[in-house]
């Protein structure tokens, strides 16, 4: 019989572009300015945000560079910040996304976000329905499975993006930092909460390197007490966007190509899980959907993931799967200019094999929520941070210490 996720492999990077496609047609229509000498329009007013122009950029990756947005000379004042808004943006703006600028005044803000929900609504109806008619048939399940959560991400996405309108002209936004360190480490402490295991407490080392358009990554939590031990090591490379160490002006707007190995023994429980992955990972300043989203970034990836369960033992019944792996969230940047430079994301992950594991519901098995945030305090040293709900809540803190680079 075939296998339900066979398929999939053909609908990575179908599923990349539908979560991120409402941006592209976006970027351009924000890159044109009002004619000169007319008053700006009802839809235009509530924007006051600088006009932008794009620039040329060194060319990087595979595809090459991506045009950054850059403000102009004689910068317009930023909308002020109203409470209205914010209301609208939650009650009832959580089911009609848009109410947020709508109430401001910016119907075209408004107007993108209303597509933006109604593509994943779309999506999301288009997958499910087939779902249920063929009662989730193995035969079809894998790539409506993709088509589903993507539509998921584009209405979670303007979800955020909803409430962030409204709420951001209270406040300075931060920018993408013009560059990262080219190595970072991490050691901190990770503490896992799930009433299924023993382990509690683990150590958390991390390395990050930097390398023009590649990056590397090692990831290693280790629980002294029960010897479960997680390590995966991954490496990134970016097909679109200006590599993090070298940024300059752009506005952190990319696409990567992602691979990774993992390792996860269990002592205590007597087996061990080991595999591999590859999938993509964008991208895209919200900036580029509307100056009030400025500061803001939605991030998708989808791939696959290859394991295997060994268990211990002369009696050994060992099994070998596919995971569909798709993540989505929307973040903040966090600083401006010198030495601060970090980011926070809210996401979701659709993986089931790591500590959280996945939300136990009524329907199927969803995977994780998360948020974590990273920040540089100073040239060398920072700061790192997450949490995780599923099944179990995993919080973990760390140190950040970098190596080379400028503030």
């Amino acid at each position: 019989m075939r296998h339900p996720l066979s398929s999939l492999p053909r609908l990575v990077g179908l599923a990349l572009i539908l979560a991120l496609w409402p941006g592209g047609a976006s970027a351009e229509n924000d890159s044109t300015s009002p004619a000169s000498g007319g008053a700006p329009g009802t839809s235009d007013a509530p924007q006051a945000a600088p006009e932008v122009a794009r620039v040329p950029v060194a060319s990087e990756g595979l595809v090459g560079g991506l045009p950054p947005l850059v403000p102009r000379e004689g910068l317009r004042p930023r909308p002020s910040f109203e409470v209205l808004p914010v209301v609208a943006s939650v009650v009832p703006g959580l089911l009609f996304h848009g109410l947020g600028p709508l109430t401001a005044g910016d119907t075209r803000t408004a107007g993108r976000l209303f597509a933006l929900e109604g593509t994943g609504l779309g999506l999301l109806l288009g997958a499910g329905v087939p779902i249920a008619l063929t009662g989730a048939s193995r035969r079809v399940i894998g790539p409506l499975y993709g088509v589903a959560l993507a539509g998921v991400s584009l209405f979670s996405v303007s979800a955020m993006a909803n409430i962030y309108s409204a709420v951001s002209p209270a406040f300075t936004p931060g920018v993408a930092a013009p560059r990262l360190p080219p190595l970072e480490l991490e050691w901190g402490y990770q503490h896992v909460h799930d009433p299924n295991f023993d382990y509690r407490h683990f150590l958390a080392l991390g390395a990050t390197a930097r390398l023009s358009s590649a990056k590397l990554e090692a990831a290693v939590r280790l629980s002294p007490n029960e010897g479960n031990t997680r390590v995966r090591l991954g490496g990134a490379y970016r097909l679109i966007g200006e590599p993090e160490q070298a940024r300059g002006s752009a506005d952190g707007t990319a696409l990567d190509l992602e691979g990774g190995v993992l390792y996860h023994r269990y002592p205590t429980e007597g087996f061990l899980l080991t595999g591999g992955e590859v999938g993509l990972r964008g991208r895209y300043a919200m900036a580029r959907l509307s100056p009030r989203l400025e500061g803001s970034f939605a991030e998708v990836s989808v791939g696959l993931a290859f394991q295997g369960y060994s268990f211990f033992g002369p009696a050994s019944e060992d099994a070998l799967h596919q995971q569909l792996l798709f993540t989505f969230g929307y973040g903040v940047y966090l600083g401006r200019a010198g030495p601060l430079r970090g980011e926070a994301l809210l996401y979701y992950d659709h993986r089931k094999d790591d500590y959280p594991g996945g939300v136990k519901a009524g329907a199927g098995v969803p995977g994780y929520f998360g948020l974590r945030g990273r920040v540089l305090l100073s040239e060398r040293w920072g700061v790192s941070a997450e949490v995780q709900a599923g099944a179990a809540y995993v919080a973990r803190l760390s140190a950040v210490y970098a190596i080379g680079g400028e503030p």
